[in-house]
C-alpha cells in the first residue's frame, strides 16, 4: 500500500527538484500530499526529519542500480543500466546542487555520495575491461586509456541533467544515451560495431 510516510517524501522529492531544498516550507509539502502540518508532523517530527529519509531513499536508489546489472556486462546490460542513471538522476536532480553547495562539510550524505561514485567507476572500468576482453572494443592504446574513458562516461551519466538544465538542450533519454555510445564508438572492433548496430542501434533511431 502507498502509505502516507512515502507520499511525503517522494512529494519532498518533487517539490525539492522544483524549487532547492532550502526553499521548501513544511506548508508547501502537506499541501503536495494533501494532508494538515499535523498529520505530517505525526510522520516526521520536523523537515530535517524529512531530509534524511530523502537521502536514505536516494542512496538506496542509486546503490540499487549497481545491484540490478552486475551479471552480463555486455552492450544490451549497459544500455539498460545507462537508462536507470537517466532515470535516477532526471527524478532527484536536486540532490547534485545540494552536494555542491554542502561539500566542504562533508556531511554525511555528502560522504555516501562519495561512496556511490566510486562504485559507479569501478564498475565502468570493469565493463570496459570485459569489452575490452570481448572483443568488443580496441585494446588499450596507453595503460590509463579505459581509465579516462571511464572517466568521460561518468562525466555524461552524472552532468547530463543539469547542463541540459541549463543550457535548454532537448532532455530525454535518448539524447542521454547517445552521449554515452558516442564517447564509446571510435573504440569499437569491427564485432562490437556489427554488436552496436544490431542491439542498440535500432533504439536510439540514429
Amino acid at each position: 500500500m502507498y502509505n502516507t510516510k512515502q507520499r511525503i517524501i517522494d512529494a519532498s522529492v518533487k517539490l525539492f527538484n522544483e524549487n532547492g531544498l532550502d526553499s521548501v516550507r513544511l506548508q508547501q509539502i502537506a499541501e503536495e500530499v494533501g494532508i494538515s502540518v499535523g498529520n505530517l508532523a505525526y510522520h516526521f517530527k520536523n523537515k530535517e526529519a524529512i531530509v534524511e529519509s530523502v537521502f536514505e531513499q536516494v542512496f538506496e536508489e542509486f546503490d540499487l542500480i549497481f545491484r540490478q546489472y552486475l551479471v552480463s556486462p555486455n552492450m544490451t546490460d549497459f544500455d539498460l543500466q545507462i537508462a536507470e542513471f537517466y532515470a535516477f538522476f532526471t527524478k532527484n536532480h536536486f540532490y547534485l546542487s545540494e552536494f555542491f553547495k554542502s561539500n566542504t562539510s562533508s556531511p554525511p550524505h555528502v560522504q555516501q555520495w562519495q561512496v556511490g561514485v566510486t562504485k559507479m567507476m569501478i564498475q565502468l572500468r570493469s565493463r570496459l575491461q570485459f569489452l575490452s576482453m570481448k572483443g568488443d572494443l580496441q585494446p588499450e592504446i596507453q595503460s590509463d586509456q579505459y581509465e579516462i574513458v571511464a572517466e568521460q562516461i561518468w562525466m555524461s551519466l552524472v552532468f547530463f541533467v543539469p547542463k541540459c538544465t541549463m543550457t535548454g538542450q532537448t532532455m530525454n533519454m535518448t539524447n542521454y544515451k547517445k552521449n554515452v555510445w558516442n564517447i564509446l564508438k571510435p573504440l569499437f572492433t569491427s564485432q562490437g560495431q556489427q554488436e552496436f548496430n544490431t542491439t542498440i542501434l535500432p533504439q536510439l533511431y540514429w
